[in-house]
């Protein structure tokens, strides 16, 4: 005839499973903490590459007008064009 379990037994299983529940809440909790913060630098990470590729194309751009720029007929020209400069005897016309 066993006589079920005590009431110190009893206790510490009351005892184990309530800190077996706490110590899982708090790792699952730090789990999702730390899955946030992946999701967020995912995100960031996506939005930092594409600025990256955005500002190598404007260096690029930006790399090609230096070049133009050391051509002293492309700066007569871009001169004339932006600026309305014109030599002496020209006319300027401008035609919208």
């Amino acid at each position: 005839m066993t006589k079920g379990r005590t009431r110190k037994e009893k206790k510490r299983l009351v005892f184990i499973s309530v800190t077996i529940v706490v110590l899982l809440v708090s790792l699952f909790g730090s789990l999702y903490t730390d899955f946030m913060k992946i999701m967020q630098n995912k995100k960031e990470t996506s939005l930092l590459t594409s600025e990256y590729e955005n500002l190598l194309d404007e260096y690029a751009s930006l790399s090609s007008e230096v070049t133009k720029m050391q051509d002293p007929n492309y700066v007569a020209r871009y001169a004339k064009e932006k600026y309305l400069y014109s030599s002496e005897g020209e006319l300027i016309i401008r035609i919208d």
